[in-house]
């Protein structure tokens, strides 16, 4: 390199940001609190889970006080390991959701280490009853773990109903006011969007509410606040909606698809790119 450059990277100075929380601390958690609801190895014994449980509570109290008081955050993190149990039992229903309706899942085991969908909604799940402990910076954390591990982007805010079926997965973003009801099937791709951004609907209910028993295939785009897909209804691939439709509706993109025999075809002289 040139003497510039060292000149340049000496005079280079860190801008210091306050961040009351401890980002590391908290990603140990998330995987410690979804590695002991589903142990993938083998069982840990009783002694084992409480001891983690035990770390990863005293590492969550300790990041809740430094935004909260001290009272507060003993209220917050007793009120969230109450809820723990609830919250694994939802998610073996939600697994046995996926294992029901995709053929290529062979066993509860494969799906629960697997699958990507689930580990995403098992973070949201529990990013999601923070959120609703007054945590959401610590909520938003964990949620974007998992949008960095598996490509999904469900914001904690967003209301899941049971057994929230996410095939593949890759790709899929679900907005803050978003609202999906029961049994509801999403394929990879798909955005649950806000139609425009501006700081000042921040209180609006910005995203879809897709109603009980929907399924919304790849890359399907749905926008608006007041947008509802009513149950039982199907929305194909690749289609764009903006507006509500009615329960048992299909919605499709219309796309002109040509298919001919590629034997003995010769392209056209000029062909450029």
């Amino acid at each position: 390199m040139t003497e510039k450059t060292y000149k340049i990277i000496e005079q280079f100075r860190p801008k210091s940001i306050d961040i009351p929380i401890n980002k590391c601390e908290l990603e140990k958690v998330i995987e410690t609190l979804v590695s002991l609801m589903f142990p993938i190895c083998n069982c840990p014994d009783s002694h084992e889970v409480q001891s983690e449980l035990l770390d990863a509570a005293e590492k969550l109290h300790s990041n809740i006080s430094s935004l909260h008081n001290l009272e507060a955050a003993d209220k917050k993190t007793e009120a969230f390991f109450q809820l723990l149990p609830s919250i694994q039992q939802r998610l073996y229903e939600d697994a046995a959701c996926y294992l029901k309706f995709d053929p290529a899942a062979k066993t509860l085991e494969e799906v629960i280490i697997t699958y990507p969908g689930f580990f995403a909604l098992c973070v949201h799940r529990i990013a999601h009853e923070l959120y609703l402990l007054g945590l959401p910076l610590i909520s938003r954390l964990f949620s974007e773990y998992a949008h960095s591990k598996v490509g999904i982007d469900i914001h904690p805010a967003a209301k899941v109903g049971k057994n929230l079926f996410m095939d593949h997965g890759t790709g899929i973003v679900i907005g803050e006011t978003a609202e999906i009801g029961n049994n509801v099937k999403i394929y990879q791709g798909v955005t649950l969007g806000a139609l425009y951004v501006e700081k000042k609907l921040s209180d609006v209910k910005r995203h879809p509410t897709v109603e009980d028993n929907v399924v919304i295939y790849a890359n399907a785009t749905i926008l608006g606040g007041s947008t509802v897909i009513g149950h039982d209804s199907t929305i194909g691939g690749g289609a764009w909606l903006t507006r509500s439709v009615i329960p048992y509706s299909l919605v499709t993109n219309t796309v002109d698809v040509k298919i001919r025999s590629g034997k003995d075809f010769s392209g056209p002289y000029d062909f450029v790119i």
